[in-house]
């Protein structure tokens, strides 16, 4: 069994996701993000928008700034590079994975949240009214949709009304997709046939165990160096199906068991992932960046403990609401908690904390997190920084912005 040392396998991983390049001196071009699509696979999107929404950050993170227009295209123009769908979460995908996601389409009843289960079985003739109206009249939103109701009002969460449930459903059974998103963050809904490019919904769908080891090879493309686990939680497989995946491209030998040092457990690599010899990466990373997805490979193999704290009631907060971690090299060094304040052109560092663990002076992480703010508050138009007191890296990155 090869070897690996836990600097050697954190460099593959931090490859695998796009780390390994230097940040283009030109501006991005939809190659570049085509490039990072087909290396990723998928942008987790969040509705969260204190700072950017997630689905922005990741190629940010790996390109530098770049015009958001571009991913928006991407996702909501023909001819379109992504589409919406349950990937690891909600997600922007790359639109040629589409086909190899029917099998989780054609599970809905198993795979869906209970509530839109439940919509289906007791509202058969809302469902159908909903799709028919979206085939007939699409794109449209929910609230474009006529039915009239009283919503539940008991939820602390997003109080769905039923049509919205119902296009949920559909959503989920692959029925409607997204055609765009209002300003407001609006799902608006049409059928693929008027969204996803000709050619891929012309594909054959694949049976269930070839879409599933088509995921799968992508997915170990991804992570470089992985468990069963990390493999699984990627796409949010199911654990047979992963360890099958993982059984016939250990046979084929696309993949090979790997010993990683500080990492214990069976693992393998992807027979392609490369092992850079240095990273030199500076970035601020989204909560929900796929480098990060799976908790425990991203405390274990690169040494982040990280737990989002949106929902901890704000007095039991260890570090902040929204919080990024900072990529310096090849390690996490620094995390921030990051507010853009757009009525005044500001970019609020809420707090800021030396990364547990850290042996990176903090005077050199201060002000390359300092010059990487900068860049992130240019990226979204804004012309101040400010930094609040909170966090033992507060002053130091105070210190070095006033430099």
């Amino acid at each position: 069994m090869q070897r690996l040392s836990r600097d050697a396998a954190r460099r593959v991983a931090l490859a695998a996701q796009g780390f390994d390049r230097s940040r283009p001196e030109r501006p991005v071009t939809r190659r570049d993000l085509t490039r990072v699509v087909s290396q990723l696979g998928q942008f987790q999107i969040d509705s969260v928008n204190v700072m950017a929404r997630a689905h922005y950050l990741p190629l940010y993170s790996r390109l530098g700034s770049y015009d958001v227009r571009l991913l928006e295209a991407a996702g909501y123009n023909a001819p379109r590079r992504m589409f919406e769908y349950w990937g690891h979460a909600a997600s922007l995908i790359d639109v040629d994975l589409q086909p190899v996601l029917r099998w989780k389409m054609a599970r809905a009843a198993e795979e869906a949240w209970r509530g839109v289960v439940r919509v289906r079985d007791e509202h058969p003739g809302l469902v159908e009214h909903v799709l028919r109206t979206v085939a007939a009249e699409g794109p449209l939103t929910a609230r474009q949709i006529e039915h009239e109701e009283q919503r539940r009002r008991d939820h602390w969460g997003w109080n769905w009304s039923s049509v919205k449930t119902a296009l949920e459903w559909h959503f989920w059974t692959g029925s409607v997709t997204s055609a765009r998103r209002t300003p407001q963050f609006e799902r608006v809904y049409d059928i693929p046939e008027r969204v996803l490019p000709r050619h891929i919904v012309e594909t054959p769908t694949p049976d269930e165990p070839t879409a599933q080891l088509q995921l799968a090879r992508r997915t170990a493309r991804a992570l470089g160096v992985f468990s069963e686990r990390c493999l699984a939680d990627y796409f949010r497989m199911r654990t047979v199906p992963a360890r099958a995946a993982i059984a016939t491209m250990a046979a084929s030998g696309e993949i090979r068991p790997v010993d990683v040092e500080g990492w214990p457990g069976p693992r393998w690599l992807w027979h392609e992932a490369r092992t850079p010899r240095t990273i030199h990466a500076r970035a601020i990373i989204s909560p929900f960046d796929s480098l990060i997805f799976e908790r425990e490979r991203a405390h274990g193999l690169l040494g982040l403990l990280y737990r989002i704290e949106i929902y901890v009631p704000e007095a039991q907060r260890r570090f902040g609401y929204y919080v990024y971690p900072f990529l310096l090299g090849d390690r996490f060094v620094a995390r921030v908690d990051l507010k853009a304040d757009r009525a005044r052109g500001r970019l609020i560092v809420r707090s800021a904390w030396v990364e547990p663990g850290s042996h990176a002076p903090a005077s050199l992480v201060a002000r390359e997190l300092a010059a990487e703010l900068a860049q992130v508050a240019g990226w979204q138009g804004l012309s101040e920084l400010n930094v609040e007191e909170r966090g033992d890296l507060a002053a130091a990155l105070r210190a070095a912005l006033d430099r």
